[in-house]
């Protein structure tokens, strides 16, 4: 699958088949992932691959009860290591850059999921502190994103997109 197919044929998955995603294919993802390009190349990426029911019935929860999450096979937690970003950029590494990166690597994660016939989901919206506590992170590693995925059991349509004529200016806003 090229890639102009994979970005437009992407949807958000929210049902998944009750399949196993093959260990080796969560690390192709991953992969995926770190092949993202970071500031200064410092990579401040971490993944949690998380499997174990009841950890992903937590952070469900946490997620303000999407139970999507606790169902999907696998759900990798996309965190940033604030620390290693504020090493080589200070504070704007430590709180835009390490976001910036992750940013990059989760949709290399979703995209290479796509290409792959897997489906997932971006999560962003959950408890913080919550998933730090489930997910025993250190201080400075900051989750993220959560991306439940697995073998799609629905096919969302394409989502509205806003014209080309509303959103590019030319040399000034």
């Amino acid at each position: 699958m090229d890639v102009l197919t994979a970005i437009k044929g992407r949807r958000s998955i929210r049902a998944f088949q009750r399949k196993i995603v093959p260990e080796e294919i969560v690390e192709e993802l991953i992969d995926a992932a770190r092949w993202a390009p970071s500031a200064g190349n410092i990579q401040p990426w971490e993944f949690i691959i998380v499997q174990k029911q009841e950890i992903k019935r937590r952070l469900a929860e946490a997620a303000l009860e999407q139970s999507f999450i606790e169902e999907a096979p696998v759900v990798i937690v996309v965190c940033a290591d604030e620390k290693r970003s504020s090493t080589g950029y200070g504070t704007r590494g430590r709180v835009l850059y390490c976001i910036q990166d992750t940013a990059a690597a989760i949709q290399n994660i979703l995209l290479a999921a796509c290409s792959l016939g897997l489906g997932a989901c971006w999560v962003g919206a959950f408890k913080e502190e919550e998933a730090r506590e489930i997910l025993k992170t250190p201080r400075e590693i900051r989750p993220v994103a959560m991306i439940p995925l697995g073998y799609p059991d629905e096919s969302p349509p394409p989502r509205k997109r806003r014209n080309l004529s509303q959103i590019i200016h030319h040399d000034t806003f």
